[in-house]
């Protein structure tokens, strides 16, 4: 008799579960690569608890809260960023300027924003409320790429220590969100959370690194101080 092959399921988790009831990421799924949990809430403390693990949100409007943890796991090392000739240009030429944690939710409706090969958008009006809940608390953070006064680039993301999970990033002008990203690689994290890996992302410098490894690293990092808004985020400690 051949053996039946039963397809693994992620686990589910309850809206009343405790914040940190995540499976250990080892048991992630293959295929799709990464997904670890379903179900949940995006409250802070679920949301702290989950980065804190390498473990992070990403789902579209019809479906559950999917909680990811993939193999292996992009990052980007600060002093690995890649500036290509023509952004050294745009760098020196000075038409940009750099403000941080002045406009978070318009970067965060920026990036939320229908894109030409991308009608859709995983930054549903959940996530948008949560990221400004974990804003508020001093956790989530941007940065603005600015032309004059007008918004033309940023990124956002999550600041826990020495690492920044990185969310998202948008430009309304060519070399605008890679500004940005430049300033933050400046900024003093050790490492930079890209999560899943793109062609944009390596071209920017980001390499993949086994979720073991990501895993270590994380856990040495995100208890030293932060170098975004330290005061903030120790007040969003306690």
């Amino acid at each position: 008799m051949s053996q039946v092959q039963v397809a693994r399921l992620p686990v589910w988790l309850s809206p009343d579960s405790p914040p940190d009831a995540f499976p250990r990421v080892e048991s992630a799924l293959k295929e799709p690569n990464g997904l670890l949990a379903v179900g949940g809430d995006l409250s802070p403390q679920r949301l702290l608890a989950a980065y804190r693990r390498g473990i992070f949100p990403w789902y579209s409007d019809d479906q559950p809260i999917l909680w990811w943890s993939p193999e292996p796991r992009a990052v980007l090392f600060p002093a690995g960023i890649h500036v290509s000739r023509s952004l050294r240009k745009t760098l020196r030429q000075g038409r940009f300027s750099i403000t941080v944690n002045d406009a978070f939710a318009a970067v965060v409706e920026e990036c939320a924003a229908p894109r030409l090969a991308q009608p859709g958008t995983w930054i549903t009006p959940a996530m948008q409320a949560a990221y400004l809940r974990l804003h508020d608390l001093g956790w989530a953070c941007s940065v603005e790429c600015r032309r004059g006064t007008a918004l033309v680039g940023g990124l956002y993301g999550v600041a826990i220590g020495a690492v920044f999970f990185g969310e998202s990033m948008f430009s309304r002008e060519r070399d605008a969100s890679k500004v940005a990203l430049v300033h933050l690689s400046q900024m003093g994290f050790e490492l930079i959370d890209c999560q899943m890996p793109t062609q944009h992302l390596s071209r920017l410098g980001a390499v993949n690194i086994s979720r073991r490894e990501f895993l270590e690293r994380l856990k040495r990092a995100v208890d030293r101080a932060s170098p975004m808004q330290p005061s903030t985020s120790a007040g969003a400690r306690r």
